[in-house]
């Protein structure tokens, strides 16, 4: 039996929200909307191309899921894939800013590309998206978003300075807009997660992620199912007070 005060209202369980999440074809984003999918929420997701993941949530939820190729470090590509998923449900209740790319190596020898690409999407294309969900929240005065960091951002890694400065950016951008959203009933919360075993883990070598394993208290790396379950706790209808804060994730790694 459930505890009293856990289960979602009648209302709201009939009634399922709309969801975006950026980046989500893969690794810790298909996570994010799997969670979401099983809730029985309509999800929209973009990225850069098809994945056998996202070729099957069409086939098996196509009322429920909508996927939009989209690269949003391009603004108008951005407010594209926000305006496809507004017109396809009418609304957008939730935001999940996952999105992003790493480059590893020392500062010294990055490439301005290097630099171009990941500031361009990890923040930038966050923002783009933001501004245009939002948008369409402020006029049903309602709505979650959650910006995906990650510690780094608050501890840093050796060879990760340009990812960290972006991760960084974005815990400064969800205290800020928490403060512009909030007589809105908009909540803004990030997210900053440890180590997960994903592609984005791919930088590390096994003595690295070994090495990270021992340091933390819960003896394991994440996955994308401890990330997805923080989401859905920042974005539970019921949560209209906690806005403005990074929660960390990472298993006690940097507590």
């Amino acid at each position: 039996m459930s505890q009293p005060g856990t289960e979602r209202p009648q209302s709201e369980q009939a009634e399922p929200r709309v969801v975006l999440v950026t980046g989500g074809s893969r690794g810790l984003g298909a996570g994010i909307v799997q969670s979401y999918l099983d809730s029985g929420d309509r999800v929209a997701t973009c990225a850069r191309s098809e994945t056998p993941e996202v070729k099957a949530w069409l086939a098996e939820h196509p009322d429920r899921f909508f996927f939009q190729a989209a690269n949003l470090a391009v603004r108008e590509e951005a407010d594209a894939f926000v305006k496809a998923a507004g017109k396809r449900w009418g609304q957008i209740d939730v935001l999940i800013n996952n999105a992003g790319v790493a480059r590893d190596g020392i500062l010294g020898t990055f490439s301005d590309d290097d630099i171009d690409t990941v500031v361009d999407l990890n923040l930038k294309g966050t923002l783009y998206v933001t501004r245009a969900a939002s948008r369409k929240m402020l006029a049903r005065r309602s709505g979650k978003i959650v910006n995906i960091s990650s510690v780094v951002g608050q501890s840093g890694y050796r060879g990760l300075s340009v990812y960290s400065a972006s991760k960084a950016a974005l815990d400064g951008m969800t205290r800020a807009l928490s403060r512009e959203l909030g007589s809105r009933g908009i909540t803004v919360n990030a997210i900053a997660s440890g180590y997960l075993r994903t592609e984005m883990s791919h930088g590390l070598d096994e003595e690295q992620l070994e090495q990270i394993v021992r340091r933390t208290p819960s003896g394991r790396l994440g996955d994308p199912d401890d990330i997805a379950r923080a989401c859905q706790f920042l974005t539970d209808p019921r949560n209209t007070y906690i806005t403005g804060t990074v929660l960390v994730v990472d298993g006690g790694l940097t507590g």
